[in-house]
């Protein structure tokens, strides 16, 4: 294996565009939000095409295979060839993003005047009196 070859975790990362800079992919590798092959591994472990990685960012969790390797970060048309995510992967997160939209509670927009005065009164507890009073 050549120099060339032998690529960081968190330089391919970053090359992905997983994360928009190395320091930033760096402190998602050691907070433990990326996974080696089911095992928490250190920024500088190399890299090798048909390994599996799990990524973790914001809700969303991500199971990917490494197709190709690359230390340079390009387009994002070009960063999504080095990896493809599993169907597995795509479909848990899909029903995970239909659940959370499902349970978010539902808004009727801005409180009018008088809403707005009942939620002033009820913050400042010494001035609250009820409606009906």
């Amino acid at each position: 294996m050549s120099q060339e070859s032998k690529i960081r975790l968190d330089k391919w990362l970053w090359a992905c565009r997983f994360f928009k800079t190395r320091a930033l992919a760096k402190a998602a590798i050691e907070g433990g939000k990326v996974h080696y092959e089911g095992n928490k591994p250190k920024p500088g472990k190399i890299v090798h095409p048909g390994d599996t990685l799990k990524v973790r960012q914001g809700f969303d969790e991500k199971t990917i295979q490494v197709i190709d390797l690359s230390d340079k970060r390009g387009p994002a048309k070009i960063a999504q060839t080095l990896y493809r995510e599993t169907e597995e992967s795509q479909a848990k997160r899909e029903e995970i993003t239909t659940m959370r939209k499902l349970s978010a509670p539902a808004t009727t927009g801005r409180p009018d005047k008088k809403q707005r005065r009942l939620i002033h009164r009820f913050k400042n507890i010494h001035d609250y009196k009820p409606e009906n009073e």
